[in-house]
């Protein structure tokens, strides 16, 4: 009976370990794969004209000649919908007051969102903003820009509810130089922008054109890898030492448990406190900067994981077996050459293990940054400048783009793309972390 009942708990734990495992890859895929799915579309996207004259006119890249011919058989598709307007202009005065006041309005929402789907009218004077001197660079986008001039939204209470409808604007425009506009729009959209599938590997390492509009997310990869390098060179020695310390070196008593419970205290801090203490004594204290700087970042995030480093590399000291410690005592070591060329080797697989993974939770934290090392809209940092300024990072970076940027619902692939970049950037630093403790144990063995 007993037998029996051993058995049906094992098999009842085996499938309840099964069971975690397939509901942890589905949450996983569930929350993962709406990132990179849409994370794409910043690197694979159907460009329209638009994109190629930006792409021209902010980094030279393109064939000019080509982008120059097909700018100039878009701008002959564009004519009748510039005339239309103008004639409308024209012709607006001379309507009926009642008239005039019922179509001004609308009208004024038809030029405005045709400035913004094609970019400004030839001949008009470039505005100053980036974004409005170009028209959509998305089709995606532009289809939406183009159903805004078709349809104006607005609120339906007829029933016992309310609902959002969408009226043509066409109708109120009828017998007027404005009518042409509509069918056009809606029937020769793709001659008007020329929508064309695009590949975009420089998201990755293109710096932003006027707050995101444009451009890509380099300065933030790159200031991510500042943050998260500096920091580990900063936590990883002081963290190896003091593992090396609590396991070969200190004595078992209270001093050495407070110790202890010290780490661990540190390591269930939340990490907006460590960025208030990071701004308060790294910033404010040591002057370490004359403000954010990615010093005082790496500094602020190199406590976030020390702890994680600590415990780490003092559980992966402790699983090497004392046989080797005494086999090198035997032969007339000392206690640091002991640990220099026996344990510390025989206990590097964890410790590059705990090493890789608090390197990609330091790329991945935000609060400690937001105070201490990070800025909205930054450019390149060199490494002659990291000890003095601030940079962007992809994870403050994003929850800026998601919460404060003005153009929260336009920039959507941007905030995908950085997303997915800053998870794959954390899973392979984990992937890397698993490959390294593979190999290195592999040499070991052998």
């Amino acid at each position: 009976m007993r037998m029996l009942t051993r058995k049906i708990l094992d098999r009842a734990f085996t499938a309840g370990g099964y069971l975690a495992v397939a509901l942890m890859t589905l949450f996983l895929l569930w929350v993962l794969v709406p990132i990179f799915v849409k994370g794409a579309g910043a690197y694979v996207f159907v460009g329209t004209v638009e994109y190629r004259r930006m792409m021209l006119g902010e980094f030279g890249r393109g064939n000019e000649q080509r982008v120059a011919a097909e700018w100039a058989e878009v701008q002959r598709a564009r004519e009748p919908v510039y005339e239309a307007i103008a004639a409308f202009e024209r012709e607006l005065p001379a309507l009926p007051v009642a008239r005039r006041k019922e179509l001004k309005p609308a009208f004024q929402a038809v030029r405005e969102g045709v400035a913004v789907l094609l970019g400004p009218a030839p001949g008009k004077p470039l505005p100053a903003l980036t974004r409005m001197i170009y028209g959509q660079t998305r089709w995606r986008q532009a289809q939406d820009k183009a159903a805004n001039i078709l349809f104006e939204e607005t609120w339906d209470y007829s029933g016992n509810g309310s609902q959002k409808v969408h009226v043509p604007r066409q109708p109120l425009f009828e017998g007027t130089a404005l009518a042409p506009v509509f069918p056009l729009l809606r029937k020769e959209l793709r001659s008007l922008l020329r929508p064309r599938l695009t590949f975009y590997p420089r998201f990755l390492t293109d710096p932003s054109i006027d707050a995101h509009f444009f451009g890509g997310i380099g300065p933030e990869v790159l200031g991510t890898v500042y943050l998260a390098l500096g920091a580990m060179l900063i936590a990883v020695p002081l963290g190896i030492v003091a593992a090396v310390y609590f396991q070969e070196y200190a004595r078992e008593g209270p001093v050495l448990t407070f110790l202890r419970s010290c780490v661990n205290t540190l390591a269930g801090v939340p990490s907006v406190v460590f960025g208030l203490f990071g701004l308060a004594f790294f910033i404010n204290t040591l002057h370490v900067s004359p403000g954010k700087s990615v010093l005082a970042g790496a500094l602020t995030l190199a406590l976030l994981v020390l702890p994680t480093v600590i415990r780490s590399s003092e559980e992966a000291i402790a699983a090497v077996p004392r046989a080797y410690k005494e086999g090198a005592l035997a032969l007339g070591a000392g206690q640091w050459r002991t640990v220099l060329t026996v344990i510390l080797p025989a206990a590097l697989p964890g410790i590059l293990t705990g090493i890789v993974i608090s390197m990609g939770r330091a790329a991945g934290e935000t609060a400690p940054v937001v105070f201490t090392a990070a800025v909205s809209v930054g450019k390149w940092v060199t490494p002659s400048e990291v000890l003095s300024q601030p940079t962007p990072a992809l994870s403050w970076n994003l929850y800026n783009l998601c919460t404060e940027h003005e153009a929260v619902e336009e920039i959507r692939h941007v905030q995908y793309g950085m997303a997915a970049t800053l998870v794959l950037i954390v899973l392979a630093l984990n992937l890397a972390a698993i490959l390294i403790r593979a190999r290195v144990a592999k040499r070991l063995k052998v």
